[in-house]
């Protein structure tokens, strides 16, 4: 144990190095500027027909957006990574290599975006789509058909946190051949989890959430050490056309530079209100990896390197009543979709991230009118405790 925070993976210590240096060489810039500048040039001069300088259209490659993707392979120990204009387009995308026909295999419990994508748009261009909890590996066998082309899984899942062992997973989808497997990492960051070591083909992050950490971009990554599916990615970024702005991936690029200490901080917040919640008269249930009463937490200590800001939490009542009465009363925490920033953010899943997502499915997944998302920010962490609190208190009449 240290600072009270379980003893997960050892984590790399050369990870800040590679995020401050990856893609950001003075060298490549005649000017030596030490930060990469934004190339906001749409199109490039060219030595002759078809004889350029590595850019020729800023929709095919721009050199901001380079070295943001160099960076972000680096962190998730990955030979490629391909960006896009937001964490749903880079869902697209990867969905887009798939064809009429082909088969996917979802965790149930997904963000309600991706619910939406794969159940109203993906469904109408002839893709199935089975959802399981992936968090049994046993069902994603049984799920995989002939025609099995994709395994999609978010570890830990949105809104509940749910595990699932990606190395386990990854075996099956091996042992299947035809398929590929896409890990949502998004609530840990490359940080904490890196699924390519787990064994997943893709690593998939909203880089809107912590990578950015500052709640003023929106942009999606997706990061393989496969070529042929990188080039399927590179061909489609540029066919498709979801691309990133220049000033986007300067302002990415910048913030990773200080990722690894912002996530420390927001582990550290995220454990202390997390037992804060669990021993609170006003709190049902708390759900957190990292903590013992996690029905995984064992998955998670051998799984990921720690644990982010995010908690999830039964008020007690579990009612749409109490919970509003409690949005009603936080000062620090924001009543806000999103997560990841530097600001502490609460909402309530049930009406907000998956309200596209049937009230059958919702009951069966547990995401209740009671079940509320805190994302723990770079606040000052009592601040945070007091704030929750004293909106409990009133939200529930003590």
């Amino acid at each position: 144990m240290s600072n009270n925070i379980p003893a997960f993976k050892k984590n790399d210590p050369n990870f800040s190095t590679r995020a401050i240096h990856e893609g950001s060489d003075p060298h490549q810039w005649k000017s030596l500027a030490v930060v990469p500048p934004i190339s906001l040039a749409t199109t490039f001069a060219q030595d002759s027909p078809g004889n350029h300088r590595g850019c020729e259209y800023s929709r095919s490659g721009n050199p901001t957006r380079n070295c943001l993707e160099k960076c972000l392979a680096a962190l998730d120990d990955a030979k490629h990574a391909v960006t896009f204009a937001s964490g749903l387009a880079a869902t697209m995308t990867i969905t887009h290599m798939l064809s009429s026909g082909d088969h996917i295999v979802s965790m149930d419990d997904v963000y309600g975006g991706t619910n939406r994508y794969f159940r109203k748009v993906a469904s109408r261009f002839g893709l199935e789509i089975t959802f399981v909890d992936c968090s049994v590996a046993e069902k994603v066998e049984k799920a995989l058909k002939p025609n099995t082309k994709m395994v999609w899984i978010e570890s830990p899942t949105n809104p509940t946190l749910k595990l699932v062992d990606i190395e386990a997973v990854s075996k099956i989808v091996k042992k299947h051949g035809k398929a590929f497997l896409a890990v949502d990492s998004t609530f840990m960051s490359p940080y904490f989890q890196r699924p390519l070591t787990l064994g997943a083909d893709i690593a998939y992050h909203s880089c809107t959430k912590y990578l950015n950490g500052h709640s003023d971009v929106v942009m999606g990554v997706a990061s393989t050490n496969r070529e042929d599916l990188a080039e399927q990615m590179r061909f489609l970024q540029n066919a498709i056309g979801p691309v990133p702005s220049p000033f986007d991936c300067y302002m990415v690029n910048r913030s990773l530079k200080t990722l690894k200490i912002r996530m420390e901080q927001h582990q550290k917040s995220g454990f202390e209100v997390g037992r804060f919640l669990e021993t609170h008269p006003c709190v049902e249930k708390v759900l957190h990896p990292g903590l013992p009463s996690h029905p995984q937490h064992e998955l998670a200590l051998r799984q990921c390197y720690g644990h982010s800001g995010m908690v999830t939490f039964y008020i007690k009542g579990n009612n749409l009543e109490v919970s509003k009465k409690f949005f009603e009363n936080i000062k620090v925490f924001t009543l806000a979709e999103s997560l990841g920033g530097y600001e502490s953010l609460a909402e309530l899943p049930s009406v907000m991230t998956h309200a596209s997502i049937s009230a059958e499915e919702r009951e069966q997944l547990g995401i209740t009118d009671g079940l509320i998302r805190l994302s723990c920010g770079l606040e000052g962490t009592q601040d945070l405790l007091d704030d929750l609190d004293q909106a409990l208190r009133k939200a529930c009449g003590m």
